[in-house]
């Protein structure tokens, strides 16, 4: 038996042709190139992170939970999805403007073998001055209006477009369009799930200098045009010292403390809780840990459901996830 502890993971980075290097202020050893995405604890087919503390240090988190399922991930861990790790956690670099995109839900029948659907949220981590994302379709739009519009060259006019401000919050149900905009850094709590539909990407070449492929007939097929439950907040204001709920999904809860002194806690058996650290630093401490984990931004740990009660401590921001 496994004595628990938490769990961190070494980054896998995707170039993206939106991407940039301001990942590195987090201190991370970036490969050269455009990054535009950081999978901070994932365990899918297009990327698996490894542990990088303790006693499973080097094993891929589908090795941890062939081995260790429940008493990581909890009855609820074990049970979710396509049996594997039921979340993906991200951080994204976006220089450039994101393509206008949608997600299928899990029920959709195009979705690739093995796949599920992805129903995500965002927190602004920082946002450059009138940086704006693509949120959701204007009031009165029918798919019929839609494609319309597509086809005509004409998407952008159907779109809300909203400004951005570190700590504010996006919740995007499957079937939001959607597309983060330059200058924007985020944290990204979503379904496993690698399956994006591209509904524009402004006439601009890949990586590989040929046009990227858009998916219209797939993106017209999952997109809600009555509202999928999109919600969005500031949390700029938010008390300190206290969990204030930011999503909640049939996949994930995400809840955000300020803290400034320290905040007392518990994993449950139902579920593991991710930890990422928006900004500050502070220190995690657990029950049977002999010395307490330091805490700084950009930092991702995976606390395992039999962890039970730890503490954070210091002067940091902290997202917490969990398993409804």
């Amino acid at each position: 038996m496994m004595k628990p502890y938490p769990l961190q993971f070494a980054p896998e980075f995707k170039e993206r042709v939106w991407g940039g290097r301001a990942l590195e202020q987090f201190g991370f050893t970036l490969p050269p190139g455009h990054i535009g995405e950081g999978w901070m604890i994932g365990d899918h087919p297009n990327g698996t992170t490894r542990v990088a503390n303790g006693e499973l240090a080097g094993l891929g988190l589908d090795e941890v939970r062939r081995t260790y399922g429940a008493e990581l991930f909890g009855a609820k861990g074990v049970a979710s999805g396509n049996g594997r790790f039921p979340l993906l956690i991200k951080l994204l670099d976006c220089q450039d403007d994101l393509s206008v995109q949608v997600h299928p839900s899990d029920n959709y029948e195009g979705l690739p073998k093995g796949e599920l659907g992805k129903t995500e949220m965002w927190y602004v981590l920082d946002a450059k001055p009138g940086a704006k994302i693509i949120y959701g379709l204007k009031p009165g739009n029918t798919r019929e209006s839609f494609a319309a519009a597509v086809e005509a060259g004409r998407i952008l006019d159907t779109l809300q477009e909203v400004s951005v401000a570190p700590g504010d919050t996006f919740y995007i149900p499957a079937g939001t369009v959607h597309a983060l905009g330059a200058g924007v850094l985020v944290a990204e709590i979503q379904q496993n799930s690698d399956t994006t539909y591209r509904l524009y990407d402004y006439d601009r070449p890949g990586l590989d200098g040929k046009p990227r492929e858009l998916h219209i007939a797939d993106s017209l097929r999952v997109t809600a045009f009555d509202n999928a439950g999109a919600s969005r907040s500031s949390t700029a204001g938010s008390a300190p010292n206290e969990w204030l709920q930011l999503a909640a999904s049939p996949y994930f809860i995400v809840e955000k403390a300020a803290i400034d002194g320290s905040l007392a806690a518990a994993t449950t058996p139902d579920s593991f809780t991710i930890v990422v650290v928006c900004d500050g630093k502070g220190e995690l401490e657990w029950e049977g840990g002999a010395a307490a984990q330091p805490l700084a931004a950009g930092q991702c740990y995976l606390l395992p459901a039999a962890l039970g009660g730890y503490a954070i401590g210091g002067k940091l921001t902290v997202l917490r996830s969990y398993l409804p």
